[in-house]
């Protein structure tokens, strides 16, 4: 699915127009990134966590070389699955 069958889909199932489905994802959507920005994390419980981790600076290897080559430290995005998310995956 993508964006625009998301919010096809939550417009019918929420009996609204697609537009109002619309700005309510992409308000959800924002709101997760200014929360991610702030350094706070998002638990809908039994869905979902979505939280930053930090990785470490550290040393890598070029494939071609073997050359040593220096890797930044940097945030990334972590996604857990909740009870329910697993439970539905299992079909």
């Amino acid at each position: 699915m993508n964006k625009r069958d998301v919010v096809a889909a939550v417009a019918v199932r929420a009996g609204v127009a697609q537009g109002d489905a619309a700005k309510v994802i992409d308000s959800l959507l924002e709101l997760t990134c200014d929360e991610l920005a702030a350094g706070n994390s998002i638990n809908l419980t039994g869905y979902m966590k979505i939280s930053t981790v930090d990785r470490p600076a550290r040393t890598g290897r070029n494939p071609q070389t073997g050359e040593a080559v220096a890797i930044a430290a940097s945030t990334g995005v972590k996604l857990q699955a909740g009870a329910r998310l697993k439970e539905a995956a299992k079909g």
